[in-house]
């Protein structure tokens, strides 16, 4: 499946919908942070560069089934945020989000990023992405104790670019 990846960066007002379909279609997220989501790309789509936010989008077949959403962390020189990497569920373990991740970091380092920090939650559900970071080289950073509700820590990775 590698082979028919077509990657983008540039934001389109369809990815409004695509955006939604593809963190639904995960089933681990809530409806607010779906929502969530969809207000950065409506953010990316207003304010362009400006808004902090960039985006890449990988397409099978002319269909988008993958995207991430990453940016420089406010007052660093050089940190970046990975803010969103999702695949589609119907697209998962297929070597998409290990591509997309390793597009996402080149990217940030074209733009000057040194670091890349991503979070997510302790619950068991979020045991594949604990995993996925791992695989990957990042580290574990930090544990913040009952951060999302009691008994769901908020776990941070990193990763040297």
């Amino acid at each position: 499946m590698k082979n028919n990846l077509v990657i983008r960066s540039a934001v389109t007002p369809e990815d409004v919908k695509h955006i939604r379909e593809i963190v639904t279609s995960t089933n681990f997220f809530h409806d607010y942070e779906i929502d969530v989501a969809v207000e950065l790309v409506e953010e990316a789509l207003v304010e362009g560069k400006e808004s902090g936010y960039s985006f890449l989008f990988v397409e099978v077949d002319s269909k988008t089934v993958a995207y991430s959403c990453f940016g420089l962390i406010p007052c660093t020189k050089s940190s970046y945020d990975l803010y969103w990497i999702v695949v589609h569920h119907d697209f998962r373990s297929n070597g998409i989000g290990k591509k997309l991740l390793e597009l996402t970091e080149q990217a940030a380092r074209e733009m000057g990023g040194s670091g890349m920090y991503a979070e997510t939650s302790s619950q068991q559900l979020y045991e594949p992405t604990r995993r996925f970071y791992l695989a990957n080289n990042y580290i574990e950073e930090a544990k913040l104790k009952d951060f999302y509700n009691p008994g769901d820590d908020k776990l941070v990775y990193s990763k040297r670019l």
